[in-house]
């Protein structure tokens, strides 16, 4: 084999057309079709990135955009999985209280015109009487434009827009967080006795004279004690004691009442106006006395 320089121009082509060079260039040839061909380069290529894949590290644009992607699908599909069941909770709703519980800080729930007339519906008068008017309802609803109601928080309070077929506003209502901690206490049934309740334990009375009590107070005032006294006749077992808190809260008064329910002593604790309650007290308070009173005077003569 001849290493040396060529020295002229004829011995430039014998090289250039040799055998040795003309092999040469059809394998690279046969190479470079195959190739184009098969793409057998990229595939053992990629088999090797593949077989090799776990010993390298997560490191590169590539990798942090993956992972960028990879937080974001999760992220929606919690989104979307939080925003079905929120509405899943708040369609099987039965009352505004679990409505409320139901929505997320950032989300808000849908539902029917005819759904949230039936939550107003199972609230007490006096409660669903803040929350808006039944006439203002009745005007709306008689308008034939109301369609569905929209819940959606706002810090600790709740606004309620009522909707028309294309989502405008017809009407805004709003659940401050005083009346929301109403909503949840309604009717909060515990076992045991008033005694057990701190803020209840100071004035119990027998429920034949409390109820006597109210029965004698204007109508106004019976309502703003006990909106829904037909909820109270359904019990199994008739109320033996009621208890009245000293304590008042945003304008609201714990009543506590004790009945016995399957051999347990049972207290169901409602919210009354603060105002009802004291004239309430007051004709309570003149009862107790006016026994006392009638036992020191002997019969027939003065005290």
């Amino acid at each position: 084999m001849d290493w040396s320089e060529p020295q002229d121009f004829k011995d430039w082509l014998s090289r250039l057309f040799s055998l040795r060079t003309i092999l040469v260039a059809l394998v690279i040839y046969s190479l470079a079709l195959a190739e184009l061909r098969f793409d057998w380069v990229e595939q053992l290529l990629g088999a090797y990135l593949a077989r090799t894949n776990s010993q390298r590290p997560q490191s590169g644009a590539i990798w942090e955009k993956g992972k960028e992607t990879l937080t974001a699908r999760k992220t929606l599909e919690q989104i979307v999985t939080d925003r079905e069941s929120s509405q899943r909770l708040a369609r099987e709703a039965e009352t505004l209280s679990q409505i409320s519980e139901a929505l997320a800080s950032t989300q808000g729930v849908m539902v029917s015109a005819a759904h949230f007339r039936d939550l107003y519906l199972e609230l007490p008068a006096a409660v669903a009487m803040d929350i808006a008017s039944p006439f203002e309802l009745l005007r709306l609803q008689s308008s034939g434009r109301w369609e569905r109601t929209y819940f959606r928080k706002f810090g600790r309070s709740i606004k309620i827009f009522l909707l028309d077929m294309e989502n405008r506003v017809l009407k805004e209502l709003e659940l401050p967080p005083e009346l929301l901690d109403r909503l949840q206490q309604q009717e909060d049934f515990s076992e045991g006795v008033l005694e057990d309740f701190p803020r209840l334990e100071n004035r119990i009375y027998r429920a034949d004279r409390f109820f006597e009590a109210l029965a004698n107070q204007p109508e106004e005032i019976r309502r703003s004690i006990l909106p829904a006294p037909e909820r109270l006749l359904a019990l199994s077992r008739p109320i033996t004691r009621v208890g009245v808190s000293d304590e008042a809260l945003t304008g609201f008064v714990d009543i506590g009442l004790e009945f016995e329910s399957e051999g347990k002593s049972m207290v169901m604790v409602l919210q009354a106006r603060d105002w009802a309650v004291w004239r309430l007290r007051l004709d309570l308070e003149a009862r107790e006395i006016l026994p006392s009173v009638e036992a020191e005077i002997p019969a027939g003569g003065t005290p």
